[in-house]
């Protein structure tokens, strides 16, 4: 079907979009056609002329309006015979008394132009079947063999004239590829008024439908979020979520932090070697911590004398007096308290042993 020309209406010019779909190309412009009938209107003024230019009826001609076009893009009869003439082509009226004695079947015609109130569509043989090329339709309308006596007949009650184009069509595309396929039709088209009125039903209908989901659910501004929006929320609300895990994370490892700083401090204070006369523990100053510090770390430096630190903490004031920590970070000097509290832990395990 889309080989076939289908040229659809534009204006009044059901005249040219005749003519085309019946040759299957755009043989005639409205320019073309509008040159013709000039030239069929000066050849009737002419023939008026020769009764006398003075005469009532060339002056009443001469005031009439043409009979072959008019300004909305409507041509006579007279132009479409006209213009067929150029490729050899004749009308014959198919409804004459004349032509209906001859008792030719329509389906061994070619073709047929049809006019009805100064609107002009062809129907076509293309290949072995039928097409009603209406310009007012959507597209070809095809025309079974049985139907087409049927579809003329209805023409002719509706009041239609019907012409019969004799003569040899120019070839055309559709019409070879037709002779050798048969096409099908699904769907009838519809007139080009039905389908906008059904475009414009549909519209209708969707705004009706808009109108009435609205109404249904108002929308005050206090509704649900759309799509966007609740993404948005939702990757808010996991960000904070994200942000409160990592605080209270913070927190935790602060808590342990300082609980562990805690315990180092007990156990500085409680593995403190006590005295010889006394079981309770004794409590030790800073600056008593400070050259205990001092002495193991100055030890540590000695490892030969590591053994005699387990067995009997030195407390001579020439230990203490060693300065070796002042160099050192709060933090390693801290780390070394620790193990300093883990050695006293562990001489204290082995005097109860050997107790």
């Amino acid at each position: 079907m889309e080989s076939i020309f289908h040229e659809k209406q534009e204006g009044s010019l059901c005249a040219q979009h005749c003519l085309n779909n019946l040759l299957q190309g755009e043989y005639f412009s409205p320019v073309e056609l509008s040159s013709i009938a000039h030239q069929l209107d000066e050849e009737e003024r002419m023939r008026m002329a020769e009764g006398g230019i003075t005469s009532e009826d060339y002056r009443t001609f001469l005031q009439q309006p043409s009979g072959n076009m008019d300004d909305s893009g409507f041509f006579s009869i007279q132009v479409i015979s006209n213009a067929l003439k150029v490729w050899g082509l004749e009308l014959i009226l198919f409804n004459s008394p004349e032509y209906q004695r001859l008792g030719i079947d329509p389906i061994n015609e070619r073709s047929f132009i049809c006019n009805y109130k100064e609107h002009w569509f062809t129907v076509r043989k293309l290949g072995k079947q039928w097409f009603n090329l209406n310009s007012l339709l959507t597209g070809p309308e095809l025309i079974s063999d049985t139907y087409l006596a049927l579809f003329l007949a209805q023409l002719q009650q509706e009041g239609y004239s019907i012409f019969v184009v004799k003569g040899d069509l120019p070839d055309c595309e559709a019409d070879q590829l037709l002779q050798m396929i048969r096409v099908q039709q699904m769907h009838r088209p519809k007139l080009i008024g039905e389908e906008l009125a059904h475009l414009k039903d549909q519209r209708m209908q969707k705004i009706d439908l808009d109108q009435s989901l609205e109404a249904s659910h108002p929308y005050d501004g206090t509704g649900m979020l759309d799509e966007d929006e609740e993404n948005l929320q939702r990757a808010l609300a996991l960000s904070r979520q994200e942000i409160d895990m990592e605080d209270e994370e913070a927190d935790l490892r602060r808590a342990i932090r300082l609980s562990m700083q805690g315990s180092s401090r007990s156990s500085i204070s409680e593995d403190i070697p006590q005295t010889s006369g006394t079981n309770s523990s004794a409590s030790l100053s800073s600056e008593e911590l400070r050259k205990r510090r001092e002495a193991y770390f100055e030890k540590q430096q000695q490892p030969e004398q590591i053994s005699h630190l387990h067995e009997t903490p030195t407390t001579s004031e020439d230990t203490l007096e060693t300065d070796t920590g002042d160099d050192m970070t709060e933090e390693d000097m801290l780390q070394a308290a620790m193990n300093m509290s883990l050695e006293t832990v562990s001489n204290n395990l082995k005097t109860e042993g050997k107790q």
